[in-house]
Parts: structure tokens; C-alpha cells; sequence
């Protein structure tokens, strides 16, 4: 029985959540600032025995330039209301202990004086009554709890060094003292020491380069001296008992993944020692090792002298690794490293835990992505999850998710033959899921073109067929006021024959006698797909009057090994055929002014942008969203570096013809259609000066109509996670473009002088 541990105020906005409003009322069009008041739902875990499932919900924060998450519960039943659980306004992660009774999580930090947030930490809340607890305080902060079987500690993850905690210990010892001289000093009418000097005490900013990858999209500059390590913390059976926990793992190199044994004796982990792998084919090491405590010193942590044994080298990145109930055997996603492929399908494996053992591909012969998902721009920001493999009980079956032609089921799979069962059915996507020890009760987090994401019991018996039922409407307020309509699935030939998949989104007041304006919108990777998920992109575009045109050209995933590999050394090319037979089949219906023609996209999508208004004129605008214009420039910038010999075969030096013949910025000269470019300022996946920015300088010079929007602390994953205000920006500055070309509706704000200052977005 979960006890109610939240304060008051939590039950007036939950009823303000379920609330209805006036039957009577209109429902009227999505807008853009619709966003402020999504609630995400993300991380589901249900609890041992099958009766609830927590999760991480996801707001806007008062000021709309960021998130808060806190962790709620609800019934499994479906007959009550989600509960609030953690008053934080950075609680996520939730891991329910093996009894059921406690739950732990994650607590970030608030910003310390310097503007910059405090480091998470491991924090356990008891469902039967009392407040939560963090249970530790490393300088670098902890992640990914994971509870022993027998719920007495818990494993996670920390890059503090021993240098930190001394550091940390030399600055409480110093305060303490600069304290009490401070006393001393005032008594005796004189100024207070300084303390420790200064000097010896500071960290150089400075980034001392030596790796070929050295920044990260998410992180920005990588700090090499840390690493993630697997630390394990007693669980404190009062609230008063101190404990301190004991760092496992030391060293160069990254672990994650982590894996207790069943008598809790071990912990199986994933790593890889490769110093430079940047271009290499991938590879990832599975070791062990031992959990029995070690020695502390003093106020640091204990540390082992055990060292992890190597159990096996899996010749290529694995994830999601999973124990079989009997301990004996794991099973991961990986993707075969030969041949070289640009698109290699991702597979579900298992290997023995014995020596010398080798994987098994169990489903070489189904032909889509495992562990994989269809891609919407609305995953719950700072949710936090991932895609996971559940064992049955009896170990003959592995449940997964897979993506498949637009569509992401959740399916069971033979352990032996490596048959593939659908257990969910539909036009949706499912985002996650979590199953129960004894596999009687399943929870997925569930997406369709009309809902962001909610929870949905799913009954694993094969007679039902999986049918589903429904545990929150997390947006049931908004939703009750917005006139939100599904896409209609477009399939048709390519001009070789090649069947391709797409979806049209028209306005909520579509009228097929009538003639709209369309918007071509390319999705990124360019390996993902679109599907049946929800996209606020979308609906706010048809929203606005446009009819929305989105479609997985060759390249795309959920359509097979060789449909995704098909443009390998050949992108962009005949994807942007696909594209414009695509937006033909739209014109023959007869509702589209093919006057009226707009193209954007992002990342990738921003490729095939650029690529297109090279190739044809026929659109009347454009918006290419943190795109690369220049393929050899990028080779030198990027965060990665899988793009050779994997996207070409060779680098920029050796054939510069081939990322010339390739680049959009070779071909400007043949650009005539009006283009913005929506660049983040953070971004080092796609980084602006490889992307807009060369092609918005040579359009400037060329004196053709451009404009650039640039997002400070943007990233790559400014559509998707970005602060809030910009995600609204962002759209508005895309329709504002078109609205500007397409229904000739005055935008001064993209004018060289324009008449009214347009660059703050309106009510703000």
C-alpha cells in the first residue's frame, strides 16, 4: 500500500489536471505556446508486484526557460488519479526496491553561486510515510541506481575522482576554520585571514587537446580526466544511520550498464578500452566484478581491491544488456560492424556467460530495428529512460520494442528460434515499457500522432491480443480544448519502383475544394523514420493553414537492412528523387497550390533542404534547420566521426570531389528559392559554420533573399529538448518564413532594415 507522502497542494492541481472543460465550449486550433503547458510522461517502472507504476513527469518551469521533473505514481488499475511522490523540481530516474516498499532516484541540485546546477544525487524515498533521503554526496554528483536483488545496496554510476573528495574535505575543513578565525578577528577588532591560498585551490578552464574527438553535442568540451565509474552504497536502515559508499571501478575508460547477480555477489558491466576508436569499427568488452566491501579510510569512500575480470569482447557497440532469470546467459541490441555499412540494422543478441562464448544473432532473419523506436519531436525532455530487454520468467522469451514501417509494437521474442511476436497492435508508437518479474503485468508508455505520451496497462496474454488500457491522460485539460486531427498514410512508387511510406497532416478545418499551401518537412539522421507518434511540429504547421507533407525516403529506418543502406556513399541522391515523386503524388489530389511549395527540415533533413533548392526551383521558400552545407567542412568539425569510411570512403584530403559533388554550398549558384536558417549556437553535432552559415554568406553575396536565426545555448536538440522559449521561437520563425513567401504576409523582421524590431517573439 503506497501512503500519501505529498503535501496538500498536490491534490488541487490534480484535479486540475483531470478536469474537463465546458462541454459546450469550441475546441479550437494547437498553437505554438501550447508547449508551456504540455506535461511529459517519462521513465515508466512498474512496481514488483504488478500495483502501480511510477514515472518521471515533465513540465516547463515558472520561467519557460527550462524543466522540472518530479516523480509520480499511479494505479495499475486504472481506477485512480497519478499521485505526486518527490517535491523536487529536478527528481527522475525512479528504481523501485525488490520489495516494493521504497523507491530511489535522482535528485538534481539547485544552481549553486555561481549559476551552475548542483550534481544529482542517489536519494531513496519510503512509500510507506516520511520524506526522501539522499544517501549521498560525491563533489561530481551520482546517476543510474540500481538495486541488489536483495535490496540491502545500491550500484551507480559517478565520475568523482579521489582528488574531488579531498578537494571537497579541504574546503569544508577551511571554511570551518575561516569561521572561526572570522570570530576571532571580530573580537579582537582585526580583518579575518584570508585561509588556504587561492592559487592552489584553482581549476584551470583551459582544454588541453589530444583526441580527435574532444567535444560533445551534450556536453560540450570533454573533460578526459573523468570517467564514469560504478560506485555501490549500503542502503540505510534508519534515518540516521551515515553511510558512505564504495567506488568499484577505477581507471581511463567508461562503464555502464550495470547488472547485479542473482545472490548479488557481482556486477556484470559493459566498457570498451580503446583509447582512439574514432576510426574503428566498434567493439565492447563485458567484465565483472566483485561487490564485497572494501576498506575506508578516514572520511573518504571505501574502495575494493578486487579487480573486474574480462568475461568477453563483442566485436561491436552493445547496449541495453540484460540478465536471463537463471543468470546464465545476457541479451543486448548491437549491429553488426561488417561490412562497412552506412545503415546497419540493429539486432537482438544473446551469448552464454561462459568462456569463450560468441553472441547469437537471434533475429538476423527479421528484417527491422530492435530496441528501436519511430522519432516525434516530443520525448519527455529531461524525462530520462531508455529502451530495455525483459527476460520471462522461464527464460523463453525476450520482450522488445521494434520498429517497423512507421509503427513501433511491442513484441516478444522466442530465445531459441528468434520468432517475432507482435504482442501491441495500431497506429502508434511505443516509447518504453516495463514488465514485472513473474511477466503478469506490462506498462508501456504509448504515442499516436494525437497524444504526446501516456501509460497504458498492456495485457500479455495472447488471447487479448494486447489489448491495451489507459492509466493517465496526462494532458487531458489541453487536449479537451485543442482540435488536434490524425494524418492520412500516403504509400506510393518511387521513380525506380521503390515503395515509400508517408503521412499528409491537414488543417483541423480541411477542405478538399479548397487549394492550401505545403510543406515539405524531411526528417534528420538520416537513418530514422518517421511514424505514428506524436509531432507538435506538424499539427501547429497544419494548424496555421498549411497541409503537411512528411514521408521516409530510402535511407529511412523500419523498412529493412537494405532499404536503409541504400544511399551508402550515394547521400544526398536519389532520397531526393523519392521526396519530389512524393510531393507530386500530393499535387495529382488536387487540394495543394503548386505555387504554394515550401521545404524544411533538420540535421539530415536540413541536408536534403540544402540538396533540394540546388536541384529544383519549384519551392517558394525554404528552412534548413542545423544542416551541413559543406561535407568536408563537417568532416573536420563534428562531434563523431562514424561518417568515414561509413558515409564515404575516404576523407576530405584524399577525394575532395566526392564531398564536393555532395555539398549543397558546391551549388549555390543554382539556389534562386528564399532561405532561413535555423542554426544553434551550442550545436557541435552539425556545427553552424559547416552548415547555414557558409550558405547564407554566399547568398548574401549573390543577393538572394536569406535570413539566419541563431539560438544562444542551443544544441542539436533544440526541436526536441531545447529551453522553451526558443522551442516556441524556433516554430514561429519557421512559419513565419513561409507565411512570409507562401501567403505573402508581411514579415519586416527578415528585412535588411526592417521597419518594426521582429526578433521578440510577441506577448513575451
Amino acid at each position: 500500500m503506497i501512503a500519501p507522502v505529498i503535501v496538500l497542494a498536490i491534490v488541487s492541481s490534480l484535479a486540475a489536471q483531470n478536469s474537463s472543460g465546458p462541454p459546450s465550449a469550441a475546441k479550437r486550433a494547437i498553437t505554438e505556446k501550447d508547449l508551456f503547458n504540455f506535461v511529459w510522461i517519462g521513465d515508466p517502472q512498474v512496481s514488483p508486484d504488478g500495483s502501480h507504476a511510477a514515472f518521471t513527469r515533465v513540465v516547463t518551469d515558472e520561467k519557460r526557460m527550462g524543466y522540472e521533473t518530479s516523480i509520480w505514481v499511479v494505479a495499475t488499475s486504472g481506477n485512480d488519479s497519478p499521485v505526486r511522490l518527490t517535491n523536487g523540481k529536478h527528481d527522475a530516474h525512479p528504481r523501485w526496491s525488490p520489495d516494493g516498499k521504497r523507491i530511489a532516484f535522482v535528485r538534481g541540485g539547485e544552481k549553486d553561486d555561481s549559476g551552475k546546477p548542483r550534481p544529482g544525487q542517489i536519494a531513496i524515498l519510503p512509500l510507506a510515510g516520511g520524506e526522501a533521503r539522499i544517501i549521498t554526496d560525491l563533489p561530481k554528483g551520482a546517476a543510474s541506481p540500481v538495486w541488489s536483488p536483495d535490496g540491502k545496496r545500491i550500484a551507480f554510476s559517478s565520475t568523482t575522482t579521489p582528488e574531488d573528495i579531498e578537494k571537497e574535505q579541504r574546503k569544508k575543513k577551511d571554511e570551518k576554520a575561516n569561521g572561526a578565525n572570522a570570530k576571532d578577528s571580530a573580537a579582537a577588532g582585526s580583518p579575518a585571514a584570508s585561509g588556504a591560498d587561492a592559487d592552489s585551490e584553482r581549476e584551470s578552464d583551459i582544454h588541453i587537446i589530444t583526441r580527435a574527438v574532444y567535444r560533445d553535442n551534450d556536453e560540450g568540451y570533454i573533460d578526459f580526466k573523468r570517467h564514469e565509474h560504478i560506485w555501490v552504497i549500503d542502503v540505510p536502515t534508519t534515518s540516521d544511520e551515515s553511510v558512505k559508499p564504495q567506488q568499484l571501478t577505477t581507471g581511463n575508460y567508461d562503464e555502464g550498464n550495470v547488472l547485479w547477480t542473482q545472490d548479488g555477489s557481482r556486477i556484470y558491466f559493459l566498457t570498451s578500452h580503446v583509447d582512439e576508436p574514432y576510426y574503428e569499427t566498434g567493439s565492447t568488452d563485458i567484465y565483472s566484478i566483485a561487490t564485497s566491501p572494501g576498506t575506508s579510510t578516514g572520511m573518504s569512500p571505501a574502495t575494493t581491491a578486487s579487480a573486474p575480470e574480462k568475461l568477453a569482447t563483442v566485436a561491436m557497440d552493445i547496449f541495453n544488456l540484460a540478465l536471463s532469470p537463471d543468470g546464465r546467459r545476457v541479451a543486448f541490441h548491437g549491429s553488426v560492424t561488417q561490412p562497412v555499412r552506412s545503415y546497419s540494422q540493429p539486432d537482438l543478441w544473446i551469448m552464454d556467460l561462459t568462456a569463450n562464448a560468441q553472441p547469437r544473432n537471434l533475429t538476423a532473419n527479421y528484417d527491422f530495428d530492435m530496441g528501436s523506436a519511430v522519432g516525434g519531436d516530443n520525448a519527455a525532455p529531461r524525462g530520462g529512460g531508455r529502451a530495455a530487454l525483459c527476460w520471462s520468467p522461464d527464460g523463453r522469451s525476450i520482450f522488445d520494442m521494434v520498429e517497423k514501417q512507421g509503427h513501433t509494437p511491442l513484441v516478444r521474442v522466442d530465445a531459441q528460434t528468434g520468432a517475432v511476436t507482435e504482442i501491441t497492435h495500431g497506429d502508434q508508437a511505443v516509447l518504453g515499457f516495463s514488465i514485472t518479474p513473474d511477466a503478469r503485468t506490462t506498462v508501456a508508455l504509448v504515442s499516436t500522432p494525437v497524444m504526446i505520451g501516456d501509460l497504458f496497462t498492456v495485457s500479455m496474454d495472447e488471447s487479448q491480443k494486447g489489448a491495451q488500457t489507459r492509466i493517465t491522460d496526462a494532458n487531458k485539460t489541453l487536449w479537451s480544448q485543442l482540435n488536434l486531427t490524425a494524418p492520412e498514410e500516403i504509400n506510393y512508387k518511387s521513380f525506380d519502383g521503390l515503395p515509400i511510406q508517408g503521412w499528409i497532416q491537414k488543417p483541423p478545418d480541411f477542405d478538399p475544394n479548397k487549394k492550401y499551401p505545403l510543406i515539405l518537412n524531411i526528417h534528420g539522421g538520416p537513418h530514422t523514420a518517421y511514424g505514428w507518434v506524436f509531432d507538435h511540429e506538424f499539427q501547429f504547421m497544419a494548424a496555421k493553414g498549411y497541409v503537411v507533407l512528411y514521408i521516409n525516403p530510402r535511407g529511412s529506418t523500419s523498412y529493412g537492412q537494405d532499404f536503409g543502406n541504400i544511399i551508402q556513399y550515394h547521400y544526398p541522391g536519389d532520397d531526393y528523387r523519392d521526396l519530389m515523386v512524393g510531393v507530386d503524388e500530393v499535387l495529382k489530389r488536387g487540394y495543394v497550390d503548386p505555387k504554394k511549395l515550401g521545404v524544411t527540415g533538420g540535421s539530415g533533413g536540413g541536408v536534403l533542404t540544402d540538396w533540394t533548392v540546388t536541384q529544383t526551383d519549384r519551392f517558394a521558400a525554404a528552412v534548413s534547420q542545423r544542416d551541413i552545407s559543406n561535407w568536408a567542412s563537417w568532416w573536420y568539425t563534428a562531434d563523431f566521426t562514424l561518417f568515414q569510411p561509413r558515409w564515404f570512403r575516404l576523407p576530405p584530403f584524399q577525394d575532395p570531389k566526392d564531398y564536393a559533388n555532395r555539398s549543397a554550398i558546391t551549388f549555390v549558384e543554382k539556389i534562386h528559392t528564399p532561405m532561413m536558417f535555423i542554426l544553434g549556437q551550442a550545436d557541435y553535432r552539425t556545427p553552424q559554420d559547416s552548415g547555414g552559415e557558409q550558405l547564407f554568406r554566399a547568398l548574401k553575396f549573390l543577393k538572394r533573399p536569406t535570413a539566419m536565426v541563431v539560438f544562444p545555448r542551443e544544441t542539436h536538440e533544440l526541436s526536441r529538448s531545447g529551453e522553451p522559449w526558443h522551442r516556441i521561437e524556433r516554430l514561429d520563425n519557421i512559419v513565419g518564413w513561409f507565411d512570409k513567401w507562401l501567403m505573402g504576409v508581411p514579415h519586416p523582421e527578415y528585412e535588411v532594415r526592417p521597419e518594426t524590431q521582429g526578433t521578440k517573439a510577441a506577448g513575451r
